[in-house]
């Protein structure tokens, strides 16, 4: 069956802002303007099709990244919806990886607030093409102009405004197009689905000349015909504007701007225009890369059906009704129902038995995709977020996402023995779905410890073991995630010599291991030549090493932050084995860890505060008690928004006391940074507790 839409009518875009900026009700708004459902959703009466979890609807807040497809202008847009809560951030990782273009909303009162700053960073990391639009235009404080200069000098972007705001806070009624030089208004009777165009009022032309001038002239710097014609004062019409800045928008050198208030139904037909106009089908984008099997050679697929199939897996869901759903974006080629493909990563080849097309969570039975489409594939056992599956006679690894580490963790277990045979099956499927959820057995205790991004993290987990699997748990006081690593380089030995009545065990390590300067990862080589080590044992060897550093001598935390170089070692053509030289290699490694001076790390966690004035002085004194940093004070619109580090151990029960301290009048927003040396006092003190001393 042919493809329905050709690849440049088709637009792969997310939606990203900073929590509570309006990113559920704008793509709600844009389901009803597509005629996807009948009535926009609410996503504080808990009706959004997107927030389909109880959860979600319950909190009032975006957990899980959504996908949905619908209808515009004769394009097909593939919209993710993603959480704007920082505990979630690797949904919104992982949907960047595999969009074309983004739509970044900011809040038209706040600005440019923290996740906001994340999500911008995660889209440069991807190349992702991006527009933005300011929403909540209708809300006392609005200050459009403002955010523009916040867009610049905090994101270090370049924003171009192609509509100013036609009406203030309350009187916010529609837009004025910069291009077009109209003036679009929304009737309240219809919920904006009717809109007016019209020539702008008298008092707004001087505003629009004025905007419209620096828009021109910025899009005029972009191409040498346009900056001609500038120069001379021809006239630039709507088109060439539109053609210049398309193609500077895709390079990432302009930012198109755009307004409006989506819970008042207003502004968001010409986003859903701006979308078509200025952003990326997948034929504009440069073909995909990735690497030969082997990883020696550099592979790329152009967006084209007529390539060898190529698709990136960018999520796993659990269906109660269907099992487990692979969400994939297809970069090249075609698949259809009953064909096979190869999963790259573990070299396993997978029959399709069914595709879908989502909509939240409601699902449409397809024959076949095509490149540029985002589905879900039902039947692919044991695959991972970040898999790559192909055509099997060409094959290729694409890149996968990088997550942020867990950074607090909580003891679990099961209040029935019920619940004990169920608790295991249902963590695991939780862990496929969730890359920044971690699962493992403290191994002097033997409590089952789980790990996440955040309380409220946690919380969800906890709530999902309960809805979805049945399964009632007892959770321990959360914990903050510490690491270990080593400050100076030292060299272990490590020998492990059996002999029992056959053959016997003989393995024999020398390494030396030094601190990275980055603090994170770990890297191994080897120096010893094959006389003395078989290549055989080399990897072994690394695993043994990784092995024991996933337990650290200090407290018994993750060790990372180290390289690990094999001097040298001796082996045994009979008593020699694999088990003999990882058991070795561990050995070595703890023996080189106490000799390195090793020290604890503690999470650093990026807080802004927003605190009205009269309660800044209390907020301060309690950041400074809980050895926050404070890096900046700014004013924004009558509040004081503080800009601060913190290491995360301090910052536990914070909400409650901010509530406290500030007449339940401030809030704060908190991400993982990195992670850094915990003072020696409170590390000696936690070493001590640990080891009961």
């Amino acid at each position: 069956m042919p493809r329905l839409f050709p690849l440049e009518k088709i637009r792969n875009i997310g939606l990203m802002a900073h929590i509570d900026a309006g990113k559920t009700t704008t793509t709600e708004r844009i389901l009803y303007y597509t005629g996807i459902v009948h009535r926009p959703g609410e996503v504080d009466e808990g009706t959004a099709t997107m927030d389909w979890m109880e959860q979600e609807q319950e909190r009032g807040i975006t957990i899980t990244s959504a996908a949905t497809t619908c209808l515009w202008a004769g394009h097909r847009i593939n919209i993710i919806d993603t959480p704007g809560h920082v505990d979630f951030t690797a949904e919104v990782e992982r949907s960047m990886r595999v969009l074309d273009g983004a739509i970044i909303i900011f809040c038209a009162v706040g600005g440019v607030e923290s996740q906001s700053e994340t999500v911008w960073r995660q889209a440069d990391r991807y190349l992702v093409p991006r527009i933005a639009f300011v929403n909540k235009m209708d809300r006392v404080g609005a200050n459009f102009p403002r955010v523009i200069t916040m867009i610049r000098e905090r994101l270090g972007t370049n924003p171009v405004p192609i509509q100013i705001p036609l009406g203030k806070e309350e009187s916010f009624i529609g837009v004025i197009d910069l291009i077009a030089r109209k003036a679009i208004t929304f009737e309240n009777e219809s919920l904006g689905a009717q809109y007016i165009i019209s020539e702008p009022p008298p008092e707004y032309i001087p505003e629009l000349e004025r905007y419209r001038s620096k828009l021109i002239e910025a899009v005029a710097e972009h191409d040498e015909q346009l900056l001609e014609k500038y120069i001379k004062g021809d006239e630039i019409t709507s088109l060439e504007i539109k053609r210049v800045l398309r193609q500077a928008t895709i390079r990432g050198s302009l930012v198109p701007v755009l307004c409006g208030a989506a819970f008042r139904n207003r502004g968001v037909q010409p986003l859903l225009d701006a979308v078509i106009d200025f952003l990326p089908s997948p034929v504009d984008m440069p073909p995909i890369r990735g690497v030969s099997l082997n990883g020696r050679r550099i592979e790329s697929r152009p967006p084209s059906d007529d390539a060898p199939f190529a698709a990136l897996v960018f999520k796993i869901i659990s269906d109660s009704y269907v099992g487990q759903l692979a969400f994939i974006r297809v970069y090249s080629g075609s698949l259809q129902v009953g064909s096979s493909v190869l999963n790259s990563k573990s070299l396993s080849h997978k029959r399709i038995n069914r595709l879908l097309k989502m909509h939240a969570n409601k699902r449409e039975d397809i024959k076949d995709v095509y490149a540029g489409d985002i589905a879900a594939v039902v039947g692919l056992k044991k695959i991972n977020t970040g898999d790559t599956i192909c055509n099997k006679n060409a094959p290729i690894v694409l890149e996968s996402m990088q997550f942020p580490p867990p950074v607090i963790s909580a003891a679990i277990e099961p209040k029935t023995k019920a619940d004990q045979d169920k608790l295991g099956q249902a963590l695991n499927r939780l862990m496929d779905e969730d890359p920044t959820f971690k699962v493992h057995i403290d191994p002097e205790t033997g409590q089952r410890i789980i790990s996440g991004m955040g309380e409220l993290h946690l919380d969800i987990i906890m709530e999902r073991l309960v809805r979805e699997f049945g399964v009632h748990v007892k959770v321990g006081k959360p914990q903050v995630a510490y690491k270990e690593t080593v400050k100076v380089p030292a060299e272990g030995e490590g020998k492990y010599i059996k002999q029992t009545g056959g053959r016997g065990q003989y393995g024999h390590v020398k390494i030396r291991i030094e601190p990275l300067s980055s603090k994170k990862g770990f890297e191994f080589s080897s120096k010893a030549s094959g006389n003395t080590i078989p290549k055989e044992f080399i990897g072994p060897i690394k695993n043994g090493i990784q092995e024991a550093m996933s337990y650290g001598i200090l407290a018994g935390y993750e060790m990372e932050g180290i390289k690990v170089i094999l001097l040298d070692g001796s082996y045994h053509p009979v008593d020699s084995s694999e088990i003999a030289f990882k058991i070795a290699a561990s050995l070595a490694f703890k023996e080189a860890a106490k000799k390195a001076r090793p020290v604890l790390m503690e999470p650093i966690m990026k807080l802004e505060v927003v605190v009205p004035k009269e309660h800044l002085g209390e907020v301060l004194n309690d950041l400074n008690a809980r050895r926050a940093k404070i890096e900046q004070i700014e004013v924004r619109d009558g509040t004081q928004v503080i800009n601060a580090i913190a290491p995360l151990p301090e910052m536990f029960g914070y909400a409650t006391d901010l509530r406290s301290l500030s007449q339940g009048r401030a809030n704060y927003s908190m991400e993982f940074l990195f992670y850094q040396e915990t003072p020696r006092h409170i590390s000696q003190a936690i070493v001590s507790r640990i080891r009961g001393l």
